[in-house]
Parts: structure tokens; C-alpha cells; sequence
């Protein structure tokens, strides 16, 4: 079962290329300013920020299976529709439903291979998901660049046909993967706001979101600056597909570089080299220049996924750790709310100034970390004594 959920992730994300060029197809296809488009392409980040929500919601109500298959299916219809309108306000609603339909299958899918695999294979699964994850955008900012300059309706249509095979796929081999429900006594205590109340969590959350703004420029406006230096799109593609070879040769590698750093530490490391990989496309204006600043942020965001997800696992209590994933899986869509909208017109009034502001905000998630690393380490501390105390009785 774990492998069909795979091989349904890795598809999808192949044929999920919608998504890194549509900024590019408003621009050049549909004449809307650089602050226009981001504003379109950031509807896009709030219907993500609805999908993640209302996919974990469904998950548990309606079951995994259920929830991804309106998902793919609902992906299917919206990108048709794309594919077929030239007008903007159609395309801005489309586009948000779209991220929507994008965002829901994340908390089904890790929802599902939870349910599949045991405890002790649980990490080698999503080492598995997340290679397959950046080796399927590889493939897929490839495809991206190359059917850009043949049709974007061919590239829509490629996409939603990756997507319904994505779907069929699920409806004939997957079954339902949702445990039966326990009996009410066995409910965690606390809730939602538990986690929304954690300041040291929160603090935490916020540093991540100015790295995934930061991060998303790569699929949003970067591939604006990259056609603005009279670049083809088939230069963008071969950039973001680098970045995720990049990831997928070297991501295996990291946790034994890092072992004997700090958390905090790394998360700081990783932050300066995002900040200085996106500053570094101001001095960019060809090929061999945006290959070294993608090889620094790329270097940048290998560094930050391991700490990331033991901050977490750290920071949350046990019988809550769903629900501050949750909250913590939020930044994403929110920063593809935030990137293209504040992007697009940072770009377009500031020029080569903003890649140097992307830079900066690197820098201060960097001190950032810093700074609440100690904090942060002694409530780890106490946690950890606490549970080590014998219960009387």
C-alpha cells in the first residue's frame, strides 16, 4: 500500500507544473503586470491555506481515500478550466480552487502512510516521500520550461492528464487506510489552541515562515527576473530542476554533516545561505549565475530540513502532535500567499533591490534562531526531566 501511495505522489508531482509557471503565463500570455500576476498566482496560496485545513478535517471524517480522490478529481476539473478561459477573473477564481484541490491530499497522504507503516519504518518511508517529492519537481520544472514555449493550454492539459492518472490510480488500487475510531475517553487533552497559544512553538513557526517566503521566490518570481534578462524559459526550468537534483543527490548526506551541531545553530547556517543564494540573483544575468546562486539556496534548504522537523517533534506534546503540524504545515500556503503578492510588486517597483531584501530577511531568521535557541533548549530540558520522573504509586 505505501508503494501505490508513493507512486501516486511522485506522478502528481511530475505533472504539478501548473503551479511554478503561472506567474510566467499571466505575464507574457495574459499582459498583466509583475504585481498583478503575483496578486493572481497568491490567490492561488490562499485556497492552499483552506485545502490543508479542510484536507485534514475530511481525512478524518470522510477517510483518506475519499478525501484524495476529491482532491485529484477536483484538480482535474479546475485545471481544464485553465485551460479553456482567457479571463482574468475566471482565471483568479480558478486558480485559487486550484490551490485548494492541491493542498487537501497533504495531511490525507501522510495521514495514510502513518496508517500503512510501522513505527520503525516510519522514517525511511518519508526520507522516501520527500526524495520523491524534489526528484518529481525536478522532472517537473523541466517540463514546465520546455512546454512553456509550446503552449501553455498543452502544458494545462499535460498537468490535469498527470493528475487524473494520479486519480485513477488511487480509485483502483488504494483502499481506505483510516484506523476505527477510539472511544472518546482515549481523546487527547487540549486542542487546536493549545498549539496557537505556544509561544516558544510560535516563534518557531514564525522564523519558518520568513524561510518559506524567502524559498518560494524560486517558484514564483524568480522565473520574472530570469525572462527579464532575456532568458528563455527553458533556463528557469533548468535552474529549479538543478536545485531539486541538487536536493535529491545530496539531501542523504546532511544528517551525518550536522549530528553534532545545534538545532538552532543549523536552522541559523542554513538561513545565511538562503539569504545569500537569493541576493546573489541581483548580480545575476546568465545561466552560470543563476546556477550558483541556486547552488547556495539550495545548500541553504538541505541544511534546514532535518533540524525542522526535530524542532517540532521537540516542541510538541505528544498527545497534540497532530494538531501542531497542523499549524506548523499552515506557513506553506501562507507563504504562497506572500511570496508572489509581496513579490510581484517588490520586484516590480524595487528591481534588482528586491532579491538583496530577500537576502536580509535570511539574515534575520538567521539571528533569530539564535535567539530563541536557548530558550527553547531548556524547555526541551525540562520536558524531557519531567517525563523521566518516577510516578509515585
Amino acid at each position: 500500500m505505501y508503494w501505490l501511495l508513493w507512486t501516486g505522489m511522485l506522478i502528481n508531482r511530475v505533472g504539478g507544473f501548473v503551479a511554478l509557471v503561472l506567474s510566467l503565463y499571466l505575464t507574457s500570455e495574459r499582459g498583466l503586470k509583475p504585481s498583478a500576476a503575483g496578486l493572481v498566482v497568491g490567490l492561488y496560496g490562499i485556497g492552499g491555506i483552506a485545502g490543508v485545513l479542510l484536507g485534514g478535517v475530511l481525512a478524518d471524517r470522510w477517510g483518506r481515500r475519499p478525501t484524495l480522490l476529491l482532491a485529484h478529481f477536483g484538480a482535474v476539473v479546475f485545471l481544464a478550466g485553465l485551460a479553456m478561459t482567457d479571463r482574468i477573473p475566471a482565471i483568479a477564481a480558478l486558480a485559487a480552487l486550484l490551490g485548494l484541490m492541491h493542498a487537501m491530499p497533504g495531511p490525507a497522504f501522510v495521514a495514510a502512510i502513518v496508517d500503512v507503516v510501522p513505527g520503525r519504518d516510519r522514517s525511511r518511508a518519508f526520507n522516501l516521500q520527500f526524495w520523491a517529492f524534489n526528484l518529481g519537481m525536478a522532472a517537473a520544472s523541466l517540463l514546465a520550461g520546455l512546454l512553456a514555449e509550446v503552449s501553455f493550454t498543452l502544458l494545462f492539459a499535460i498537468d490535469a492528464a498527470a493528475t487524473l492518472v494520479t486519480a485513477v490510480l488511487l480509485l483502483w488500487k488504494v483502499r481506505e487506510t483510516k484506523p476505527a475510531a477510539r472511544p472518546a475517553s482515549n481523546a487527547p487533552a487540549g486542542g487546536l489552541h493549545t498549539a496557537l497559544t505556544d509561544r516558544a512553538f510560535l516563534q518557531f513557526v514564525g522564523l519558518s515562515l520568513l524561510l518559506a517566503v524567502v524559498t518560494l521566490q524560486s517558484s514564483t518570481i524568480l522565473p520574472l527576473a530570469i525572462t527579464a534578462d532575456g532568458l528563455r524559459p527553458t533556463v528557469y526550468g533548468s535552474v529549479v530542476a538543478y536545485a531539486g537534483l541538487l536536493i535529491v543527490a545530496g539531501q542523504l548526506f546532511v544528517p551525518r554533516l550536522i549530528e553534532r551541531w545545534r538545532k538552532g545553530t543549523t536552522l541559523a547556517v542554513a538561513n545565511v545561505f538562503l539569504g545569500l543564494g537569493f541576493a546573489s540573483v541581483a548580480l545575476a544575468s546568465d545561466v552560470p549565475g543563476y546556477l550558483l546562486a541556486a547552488t547556495v539556496w539550495t545548500v541553504g534548504s538541505m541544511l534546514a530540513a532535518p533540524p525542522n522537523a526535530a524542532v517540532i517533534a521537540e516542541l510538541s506534546p505528544e498527545a497534540l502532535r497532530g494538531r501542531y503540524q497542523s499549524v506548523f504545515y499552515l506557513i506553506f500556503p501562507a507563504a504562497s500567499f506572500i511570496a508572489p503578492a509581496a513579490g510581484g510588486a517588490s520586484l516590480e517597483f524595487l528591481g534588482d533591490w528586491h532579491w538583496v531584501i530577500c537576502g536580509a530577511l535570511g539574515l534575520v531568521a538567521a539571528a533569530g534562531h539564535l535567539l530563541i535557541q536557548p530558550a527553547r533548549e531548556r524547555r526541551v530540558t525540562r520536558e524531557q526531566e519531567r517525563l523521566e520522573v518516577p510516578v509515585a504509586g
